[in-house]
């Protein structure tokens, strides 16, 4: 029986042969990062209200289906099981949304939690994978470390920090993971260009 994923000695080759088959849309995703980066700094209140809303707009939705799924199966276990994550996620999603500047300091705490795994993720992928990316290594060790520094700046100043750092973390969390989808659509270009040689 064959695999879908590749094996751990065909995973370099299959890198490779991924950006450089798609090198045009990791270019075009790094782009479109970049760009809602840098307008979520531009408005750091806004963008964390906006992260905010929108997690709310989640939970909410998640609680509404979770309690149609309840009352459509006909089992008690189901019912026991379903029921209290149900209404939990409608009572967060209803607050995140009705008082989203006192959800801020919770959902920061979060993120930073977030953004302290994905800068370690980042930090340690760079190195793993440096052999096989080319120069791209070093930008996405770059987005790993501004992951972490942003992580320990919000927890230095909280909880006053909790008003904007979302927004500010969004935004350059966004940029940095931009820049290194482009640099990594780079390096797939430049396979391409030594293929073609």
């Amino acid at each position: 029986m064959t695999s879908v994923s590749p094996g751990y000695d065909e995973l370099p080759r299959s890198i490779r042969e991924s950006l450089r088959a798609h090198w045009r849309m990791f270019l075009f995703e790094g782009i479109v990062l970049i760009i809602l980066g840098i307008l979520a700094i531009a408005t750091p209140q806004l963008a964390t209200l906006a992260v905010d809303i929108y997690i709310g707009w989640l939970f909410l939705i998640a609680g509404i289906v979770g309690l149609y799924t309840v009352f459509s199966v006909k089992d008690i276990a189901s019912f026991l099981i379903s029921f209290i994550p149900a209404i939990l996620a409608l009572v967060i999603g209803g607050l995140l949304i009705w008082k989203p500047a006192e959800g801020a300091l919770s959902l920061t705490a979060l993120m930073v939690i977030f953004f302290a795994a994905e800068g370690l993720f980042q930090t340690v992928a760079s190195f793993v994978y440096r052999d096989y990316i080319g120069d791209s290594w070093g930008w996405i060790l770059l987005s790993g470390i501004a992951d972490l520094i942003l992580a320990g700046i919000i927890v230095y100043g909280w909880p006053v920090t909790a008003t904007w750092a979302l927004g500010i973390l969004a935004g350059v969390n966004l940029i940095t993971s931009g820049l290194a989808m482009v640099m990594a659509a780079v390096a797939g270009r430049e396979l391409v260009k030594a293929a073609s040689r």
